[in-house]
């Protein structure tokens, strides 16, 4: 199975599908990332945060994979808004990695004001071939502007939360026309919904043969999203990577995008407020 790339605004392209380990159980990780690189996946979307950096970087040194192939993502966390170098250091070493494909800002945190600073320092690090790209994570239009006008490098991606019941298209147009690439977290819902429950859902699952998460993640693909959803279970690691013997039919994606709740749908915290340490 062939996973598409995405051209990003800096010239590198990124694959459309990934694998992603948000609240991955550390002891776990270098196992299912392992499992998830027999399966096919070459994109990996890890965060410091997550605390399973060292994981990611086991499963990538045993797997025998050419480093070229693979497209590995990591995260500057809040704290480290202002110490950015040495964050993505400390990244790289439990990675294993000299470079990581993808380096994003994780959170604006807009109280803090220090999120253009990160990215300014962003800048350099990719300058200094520490981050063959970079962007940004959970940043409203808002953020996205302060930083064009501040810098003259635009994000290559924003990753933001995003699934059938949470869909933000006038944002997710804006972010297009800034030539943003858009990934989803939290693509099937983070479990804290009936997504995959949807008559809308599994009566597409039940007409193409596959699963109610295959459809969400074929809804996404279709929408033109890069998304990586996560999985503990060899299984559905498999199953969520086989997604491109089917099609789904205007119909069904009409259908499924009309479960849209806007921020009624929104799972996990507004990124303005947002500001943890």
């Amino acid at each position: 199975m062939s996973v598409p790339n995405i051209t990003l605004n800096d010239g590198n392209t990124i694959p459309q599908l990934g694998f992603g380990v948000f609240q991955m159980d550390p002891d776990k990780t270098e196992e299912l990332v392992a499992e998830a690189l027999r399966v096919g996946y070459r994109h990996i979307d890890t965060a410091a945060i997550y605390g399973n950096e060292e994981g990611v970087g086991r499963a990538i040194a045993k797997s025998g994979i050419p480093r070229e192939e693979l497209f590995v993502t990591t995260k500057l966390w809040n704290d480290r808004q202002t110490d950015a170098a040495a964050a993505l250091d400390e990244s790289l070493d439990k990675l294993g990695l000299e470079y990581v494909d993808l380096y994003l800002i994780h959170w604006p945190t807009p109280a803090k004001g220090t999120y253009v600073v990160a990215w300014q320092q962003l800048i350099e690090l990719q300058k200094q071939g520490k981050a063959k790209s970079i962007g940004v994570s959970n940043f409203e239009l808002e953020h996205l502007d302060q930083l064009e006008l501040k810098t003259d490098v635009k994000p290559a991606v924003n990753q933001v939360e995003l699934h059938p019941y949470l869909q933000r298209w006038r944002e997710l147009d804006a972010f297009r026309a800034h030539t943003v690439a858009i990934e989803a977290w939290g693509p099937l819902g983070q479990g804290k919904s009936d997504i995959l429950d949807a008559p809308e859902v599994t009566d597409a699952a039940a007409a193409h043969d596959v699963s109610p998460a295959q459809v969400v993640i074929r809804w996404h693909l279709q929408n033109g999203v890069i998304l990586f959803p996560k999985s503990a279970t060899p299984s559905r690691i498999a199953e969520n990577f086989d997604v491109f013997g089917f099609e789904l039919t205007e119909d069904e994606m009409a259908a499924i995008t009309a479960l849209d709740e806007g921020e009624e749908g929104r799972g996990g915290p507004h990124p303005n407020d947002m500001n943890d340490a």
